[in-house]
């Protein structure tokens, strides 16, 4: 019985192991054209979103995620590529407000708070491309994030109709690198079951934002 519980057990975690790399695969493939790391390559376009993340580490240490994801925005802003730019994460709790510290950030660069859209509601990133597109009216943006979140993120747009782009910020190479990596598997399996098995909607909706 422990040997038939063993092989069952092996062959779950095979199948669920094969499932997540033909979504991180398809994921990957159906949006890397649409991914730039130069903004030259980007065509100008109303908005950007800026995906959220803490500013900080949970030791307290600057978040790079965030630093990168603000200078890249800050890039885009002044190179004349977008004319605002949702900023878009959590704020479940009055100690945590995602959108309030990228706003903070972006205000230091200089960016007008006319600008700047908070969207205290993108709980994750599925929540936030759907909110961009039906809450605040956007039928084309940029998406602001790194590399593997922006593939994800595009990908989501594309299954909603929102045509997006992805400038990519700096790479993150010295912070909880393999555990983002090992989340990021994991996040590509939910976002394709959100999409075709689960019919997933955002957990808040509401009164449509205009921008601008």
């Amino acid at each position: 019985m422990p040997g038939r519980l063993f092989k069952l057990l092996a062959l779950v975690s095979f199948l669920i192991f094969a499932f997540g790399f033909l979504c991180f695969y398809i994921i990957q493939t159906s949006s890397e054209q649409f991914l730039y790391d130069g903004i030259a390559q980007i065509k100008p376009c109303k908005t950007g979103i800026v995906l959220g993340t803490a500013r900080k580490m949970a030791n307290g240490t600057e978040n790079l995620y965030f630093t990168y994801r603000i200078n890249a925005a800050e890039e885009l802003f002044k190179a004349g590529k977008v004319k605002f730019l949702i900023l878009s994460g959590d704020n479940r709790v009055n100690s945590y407000n995602e959108p309030f510290e990228m706003r903070e950030e972006l205000l230091k660069k200089g960016i007008p708070d006319s600008c700047l859209i908070p969207d205290c509601a993108g709980l994750r990133t599925f929540d936030r491309m759907v909110r961009c597109h039906e809450i605040f009216g956007q039928d084309s943006v940029i998406v602001i994030s790194q590399e593997f979140h922006n593939a994800r993120a595009i990908y989501i747009a594309k299954h909603i109709g929102l045509i997006a782009v992805g400038y990519n910020a700096k790479k993150v190479t010295t912070q909880n690198a393999i555990k983002i990596k090992f989340r990021e598997f994991f996040s590509r399996i939910k976002c394709i079951l959100d999409l075709y098995v689960l019919d997933t909607k955002p957990q808040h909706l509401g009164e449509k934002i205009k921008v601008g």
